[in-house]
């Protein structure tokens, strides 16, 4: 089994009258993508931010890379954790080759030079490195911030809002460089509000919304939530859509109805989709 690389147990951020985060507990394992998912204002920033050692938990235990965070950890922490935030914050004055070589400087690394290289070639930049970084597209920014996330090759990535405001194109891009990171051993965890986006990137998706209200796979989460629909089309062409509690229901139904004289031509459950699931746990209001 994977051994966990971050490990959040029972988190809470208060500020001062206000609740951001309360009890939150995860954990994310090597190789493992963990969708952080949740509405504006659900907490996901902040919690974050409290991962990254940006803000202090008011309460609640940080583990990163196997180590618990604490005053005299949490250097060695940091150096363990990749982060993204929405904003690229690259200085757009110099080249996208000196935004990367100042960091892994500021990070201590022995051949600062040769990890640039490396991680230009792994988020496929090498031909813009001496472009200033102020010229650069959104993609091709967040794209340079992936590569500074990854310059020091961290064990833990935090990566908030990653293709937010992006077209098609470039959000593919950086996904497929996310979905790679499963290969390297990384724990990754991704703030999103894009169901799609996280149905497709994750191998687990905590619901969050202060409180954390689901965290499972996605086929599971699909299938969890009160009751099941079914589908019954009859001989005559009709079709009726029919609410069970259990789907081990089905059978006395079907029963039922062919003893009234109805002839079924086909049953079929109705998949439940992820937004049925996330509206149902967090409410459907903006």
């Amino acid at each position: 089994m994977a051994a966990d690389l971050l490990v959040a147990d029972r988190l809470t951020r208060r500020f001062a009258d206000r609740v951001a985060v309360r009890d939150l507990s995860l954990s994310v394992a090597s190789g493992e993508i963990v969708a952080l998912l949740g509405p504006n204002g659900a907490g996901k920033t902040t919690t974050m931010r409290m991962l990254a050692g940006l803000v202090l938990p008011t309460a609640g235990r940080i583990t990163i890379n196997r180590v618990e965070v604490t005053g005299a950890t949490a250097g060695a922490a940091r150096r363990a954790i990749g982060l993204l935030t929405e904003a690229p914050g690259l200085w757009e004055r110099l080249t996208v080759r000196a935004n990367l070589l100042t960091y892994a400087r500021l990070q201590g690394l022995a051949d600062p030079g040769g990890a640039v290289e490396r991680v230009l070639e792994q988020v496929d930049l090498a031909d813009r490195a001496h472009d200033l970084a102020g010229k650069l597209s959104k993609g091709l920014k967040q794209r340079a911030a992936l590569a500074r996330a990854l310059v020091h090759q961290p064990p833990v990535l935090l990566l908030d809002e990653p293709t937010s405001g992006l077209d098609p194109a470039s959000a593919r891009h950086v996904r497929d460089l996310i979905a790679g990171f499963r290969q390297d051993g990384r724990a990754v965890l991704v703030s999103t509000h894009n169901l799609g986006e996280a149905e497709a990137l994750a191998d687990r998706i905590a619901i969050l919304k202060t409180e954390l209200l689901a965290l499972d796979s996605p086929p599971a989460l699909r299938g969890a939530g009160e009751g099941a629909t079914v589908s019954i089309t009859f001989e005559d062409g009709t079709t009726q859509a029919v609410a069970v509690t259990d789907l081990a229901d089905v059978p006395a139904i079907v029963e039922r109805l062919v003893h009234e004289g109805r002839r079924i031509i086909s049953v079929v459950p109705q998949r439940r989709s992820l937004e049925d699931v996330y509206l149902q746990l967090v409410g459907a209001e903006p």
